[in-house]
């Protein structure tokens, strides 16, 4: 039986089932992209089921459809919502509103999030449904198993709107695939099936969509019901091998470059295109 542990947002779902954790992310209009509410919601989630000692394993969800497409381009380009700049930024501070910090304004909260699923004493699983792109694809590669149905696929994504990447991709992938097919995968960009993300070790399992939930949470449950006081410091000393204390000041770059980025002209020319769902025209050199 579900036990809904934390009071559900619009688009961000809670629920526990036995000592399980689930999270589910579900905007399925924009494909799960995130604005800032949204993100500001999950970030609230992880961090409440990441503390908790009852939760012993979570599992981060979308839909069917898609998993997560990263920072909601739509939002974007509205330059955000009012309500949330105000609410977000105090009158002393930057008053001015452009892509860079509408951007900010969510990636703050995605990489605190991913900070959170790093440095919690348990294990965090992705369950990948439909499309992981851009931002989605770095929350899904922060956690430590990714599962992916047999409908799923995962896209870097931030060259089709001229972007830099962010939510920790640049630190991960290179660990996960070496230089050169890092450097392949954010130049080409190339969007990759479930099986072949297993064959690049980007995941560890793939599942058919019809039994998917339930592999899935027989494997949360498997592992909330294991030594995961054990679990918690094994995680640690990997992490500590892998270099991941030096994961917050690299994700501070990513938000800097991006911001900086989104606003010159390629990022425009980009974003236009992509709603026009036209090739964009970039131009380089000076931003």
């Amino acid at each position: 039986m579900n036990e809904k542990v934390i009071a559900n947002s619009e688009h961000i779902l809670t629920d526990r089932q036995a000592a399980v954790g689930i999270i589910t992310m579900a905007r399925p209009e924009r494909f799960n992209a995130l604005d800032v509410k949204m993100a500001q919601d999950l970030r609230k989630a992880a961090l409440s089921f990441a503390r908790d000692e009852a939760v012993r394993c979570v599992v981060l969800a979308g839909d069917a459809r898609s998993f997560c497409s990263g920072a909601d381009l739509k939002y974007i380009r509205q330059l955000g919502n009012e309500v949330d700049l105000a609410y977000l930024r105090p009158e002393a501070c930057e008053t001015e509103v452009n892509f860079g910090t509408c951007f900010k304004e969510i990636l703050e909260y995605i990489h605190s999030t991913i900070s959170e699923i790093r440095r919690a004493p348990k294990p965090f699983i992705a369950a990948v449904k439909g499309i992981a792109a851009a931002g989605g694809f770095g929350l899904a590669m922060s956690c430590d198993l990714v599962f992916a149905s047999d409908n799923a696929s995962f896209e870097w994504a931030y060259p089709k709107t001229g972007l830099t990447g962010a939510e920790s991709s640049t630190f991960i992938l290179p660990r996960l695939l070496g230089l050169r097919k890092a450097f392949e995968l954010v130049f080409l960009n190339p969007r990759l099936s479930a099986q072949k993300a297993l064959e690049e070790g980007l995941i560890n399992r793939v599942f058919p969509l019809e039994t998917f939930d339930n592999e899935v949470m027989a494997i949360a449950h498997c592992l909330a019901e294991g030594p995961t006081t054990a679990y918690g410091v094994t995680k640690k000393l990997i992490n500590d091998a892998f270099g991941m204390e030096r994961l917050d000041p690299h994700m501070d770059k990513e938000l800097r470059n991006l911001v900086r980025i989104a606003r010159g002209r390629d990022f425009s020319a980009g974003l236009d295109a992509f709603f026009a769902k036209r090739e964009p025209d970039f131009k380089g050199g000076s931003q």
